[in-house]
């Protein structure tokens, strides 16, 4: 074997055991692709996903499918073979981790933020729809998640409507940091909350966690119903984006008739008490996910409009969504003539 077959070899093999090292060392990336998508019109466990007490429910046809999206977590390591599987996947995406998670974000702390967002989420979709219908609703201050293995575990739960913390009558979510702060370490906290319609009142001792005291809740913006109205989805579903489709199932839930009129829509988007949509991440894993499930329209939020070139749609159309009420009035053309003339990206105005 002459010298430079020897240089040769020792070459190929330096370089197979770089190209092997290579692909199990973690890279700061996080991949995008398209998740489940959930029909909110459907039933779960045998039951409505839209539950409603004190008002009349309608149940139909058709369905109203909010999407999702498969996001590798802050600690999952995602190695060069997976990076270039995600690279050259038309329906994946790679993002820097950087823009989408903080430096020291965890799987836990991202698992409880999305929790979080989703019981906030689901409250904003039922003032939202309420509001298309033209009910009053007036704002709380609710437990939007309970910490374990702090102080309130097992002394309050999520959606207790906060009424009193110590001697300060709770009006903003602040008035609960505050009154916190202001307590004494090692000192019982008197927690006055409405659950179930009852009052209930408890101590919590808050404890010291690192410059500040704490109960171990997040609290955030609730509403004032006149009726009950729940979104059973999963727990391991979480974050905003699905605002937009429980605020129209639910509207299609306390309203006679379908919208659908029995076909397949899907979409995405949060939403405010007021109904203005607003933009997600993932929109094209969202559309293909989407189009893989069989939707035949697809909600698309303004915003978003920007960041759908290319995606393939197949037979499904896009329509784009700016409100709650521009979005019934969608729906409402579609369902009359399916080459109808909806809002779209394309359109110069949002």
């Amino acid at each position: 074997m002459s010298q430079r077959t020897r240089a040769g070899l020792l070459a190929l093999c330096l370089l197979a055991v770089l190209w092997g090292t290579a692909a199990f060392v973690p890279l700061p990336y996080v991949t995008y692709y398209p998740g489940p998508t959930v029909d909110i019109l459907a039933k779960s466990n045998g039951d409505e996903t839209v539950q409603v007490t004190g008002h009349e429910a309608y149940y139909d046809d058709g369905e109203l499918r909010m999407t999702t999206v498969y996001v590798s977590q802050p600690e999952e390591d995602v190695t060069l073979p997976e990076l270039l599987r995600a690279y050259f996947d038309p329906d994946a995406a790679v993002w820097p981790r950087s823009s989408v998670y903080a430096p020291d974000e965890t799987d836990e702390s991202s698992d409880r933020e999305s929790s979080v967002a989703m019981v906030s989420s689901q409250d904003t979709a039922v003032a939202a729809a309420l509001t298309e219908l033209g009910e009053k609703i007036d704002p709380i201050v609710e437990v939007l998640d309970v910490t374990p293995g702090l102080p309130a575990e097992g002394k309050l739960e999520v959606r207790d409507v906060l009424l009193r913390v110590g001697d300060t009558d709770i009006t903003e979510a602040q008035d609960v940091v505050d009154a916190v702060d202001q307590a004494a370490a090692g000192q019982p906290i008197p927690f006055v909350v409405r659950r179930a319609g009852k009052r209930v009142s408890v101590e919590i001792t808050p404890r010291q966690v690192g410059d500040d005291l704490r109960v171990g809740i997040t609290p955030g913006v609730g509403f004032d119903f006149p009726y009950d109205v729940d979104v059973n989805i999963s727990d391991n579903i979480g974050g905003p984006s699905a605002g937009l489709m429980m605020s129209l199932a639910i509207f299609d839930t306390l309203t006679p008739g379908s919208m659908t009129d029995g076909a397949d829509i899907a979409g995405t988007g949060t939403i405010t008490p007021a109904g203005a949509v607003g933009p997600i991440g993932g929109i094209q894993q969202k559309i293909a996910a989407a189009r893989d499930a069989g939707a035949e329209l697809f909600l698309v939020p303004a915003d978003n409009c920007d960041g759908i070139g290319g995606v393939a749609t197949g037979d499904m159309r896009l329509a784009k969504a700016t409100t709650m009420h521009g979005a019934v009035e969608t729906l409402a053309d579609w369902v009359a003539d399916h080459d109808a003339r909806l809002p779209s990206c394309e359109d110069t105005a949002s």
